[in-house]
């Protein structure tokens, strides 16, 4: 397997509006062809080809005393000259 660089990493709390509108800012950029991460000083340009790969997992993970982590993944990928997959839909 090929190993794996971290570029640019983002975790934080926010309320589930403001998730809201990150999601839409993103996807707004997405349907633009790019995607620009800033944090600080850090800052990352994605161009992003026509054809993406769309990956959704739900997972909930026994964190022991903690008790249950819920999540929901969204994450999208491309690689040059590969074509499209299979569709989900949100219900």
């Amino acid at each position: 397997m090929g190993r794996e660089i971290t570029l640019f990493e983002s975790e934080e709390r926010k309320s589930r509006s403001e998730v809201c509108a990150f999601l839409r800012a993103i996807a707004d950029r997405i349907e633009d062809g790019q995607v620009t991460l800033k944090q600080g000083e850090n800052e990352l340009v994605l161009d992003l080809p026509g054809q993406l790969v769309l990956e959704i997992k739900a997972e909930d993970e026994d964190k022991g005393s903690k008790g249950t982590q819920h999540s929901l993944e969204i994450e999208i990928k491309w690689w040059k000259g590969i074509g499209e997959g299979g569709s989900v839909e949100l219900g």
